[in-house]
């Protein structure tokens, strides 16, 4: 048998027995020394800027073995902070971690994002490199106090269309990376300067029960997609709630022709999404902006409440990607959701470094057991002349379209619909 089919079957075999994270617990179980923030100084006034007393808790513990930090109720204002191995965070009911706005106290450093590393770039407020066992849990909140980030991004990109992402500097809530058997549950990620949770070249990590929320109110906050699973493997995220304005989930990797030669960004793959709401984003799983292989995926049994596309599969002009056994499963819109999928050519930003297109793969593309109300259904086409596009099957819908019920389709091989209702009638293409 071979590495990869012995670690899918491992892997599944462990999520239908539940067995998985009292596993990892037990392989990695990390001191039971608990320590309040407040006892090494901290102050919840809501301005006092903590770090140096977080950072000094989690000092104190890794050098006892290990423990949790635990943030006590109150607004505790901090800068960047740096977990060790064995350390573990617990934010209790009522307890507020949030995010200096002052970008002084995340002095930059070497960092990945957007698909390749920067060497001068903001760290995440929190991180957590080569921490195996890993658990942010509790019931508090992890605040961004984005907002007058948003607006200073939002400025410099009026006063300039080619403004990027990373122009300015601005902390994601959480950078996990290098780590075996994650897990993150029960608490908000609320009003991200920039993305949520950055999942970075980790195996196996469990977000349960998380919510991931922007101002309902606010035009859009930039960037703030909910989780990126950045050349990870094994990841599950199971009954979370989205109320984002970027990508609610998305599988990311490495971008340009030179991509399949990265060997800082492995496969995406063996990535399960489950019994999670979406309210708000750009859709419930995107592959990209930057991403080169995915394979492996399936999202299940989850409900859409409000504007949240199902799929969407950027194709990058500039970028070698495979796509591979991914499939979308019993989702129902209760929305109307925006629409059902999205694989186009993707070039809001590409640059073939003088080198020719490269070629791309979807296979075995899967979107079955659909309902509900969507305001449209979609697009299925390749860049031209580069991406090959194959197995792609539509089934079991029963499924109202309120504007565009028509499915834009060109170059795919082997495109199947079966028992496919749209606005009452039977579809074909």
């Amino acid at each position: 048998m071979s590495i990869e089919r012995y670690s899918r079957r491992r892997f599944n075999s462990l999520l239908a027995s539940a067995a998985i994270w009292p596993f990892a617990a037990k392989a990695f179980a990390a001191s039971t020394h608990e320590l309040l923030i407040t006892k090494s100084g901290a102050v919840a006034d809501d301005s006092t800027v903590n770090t140096k007393a977080i950072q000094s808790a989690i000092d104190q513990l890794a050098s006892r073995g290990g423990g949790t930090v635990v943030v006590p109720k109150g607004v505790f204002v901090s800068g960047a902070l740096f977990f060790k191995p064995k350390v573990n965070l617990r934010l209790t009911e009522g307890a507020v971690l949030k995010c200096s706005t002052d970008l002084s106290n995340f002095p930059a450093q070497r960092t990945r994002i957007e698909g390749h590393f920067l060497e001068h770039f903001t760290p995440a407020f929190i991180n957590a490199t080569n921490c195996d066992g890993f658990e942010l849990t509790g019931d508090g909140i992890l605040d961004g106090a984005g907002m007058p980030i948003w607006e200073a991004f939002w400025k410099g990109r009026a006063e300039n269309k080619n403004f990027a992402n990373t122009a300015l500097p601005r902390a994601r809530l959480a950078l996990i990376e290098g780590s075996k058997n994650v897990r993150i549950e029960g608490i908000t990620f609320k009003d991200s300067q920039f993305w949520n949770c950055h999942l970075y070249k980790n195996d196996g990590v469990l977000v349960r029960n998380v919510h991931f929320q922007v101002p309902d109110d606010y035009r859009q906050a930039p960037s703030t997609d909910g989780i990126d699973i950045d050349s990870s493997r094994n990841v599950t995220v199971d009954g979370c709630v989205f109320s984002v304005t970027d990508d609610c989930i998305a599988c990311k990797g490495s971008k340009g022709p030179r991509a399949m030669e990265d060997k800082d960004s492995p496969a995406v793959e063996h990535i399960r999404v489950r019994n999670c709401t979406f309210k708000r984003g750009g859709g419930v799983l995107t592959c990209g902006s930057e991403a080169t292989i995915i394979r492996d995926v399936i999202a299940e049994d989850c409900k859409i409440t409000g504007k949240v596309r199902i799929a969407t599969l950027k194709l990058r002009p500039d970028t070698p990607q495979h796509y591979e056994d991914i499939t979308f499963r019993n989702i129902t819109s209760e929305g109307p959701a925006s629409g059902i999928i999205q694989m186009a050519p993707w070039s809001q930003y590409f640059d073939l470094q003088g080198m020719a297109p490269p070629k791309s793969i979807v296979k075995n593309l899967k979107i079955t057991g659909i309902k509900g109300t969507f305001t449209s259904f979609g697009t299925i086409k390749p860049n031209p002349g580069q991406t090959e596009i194959s197995d792609v099957l539509l089934k079991d819908f029963d499924v109202t379209i309120t504007k565009n019920d028509k499915l834009n389709t060109s170059g795919v091989t082997d495109l199947k619909l079966e028992d496919v209702i749209v606005n009452g009638k039977p579809y074909t293409v």
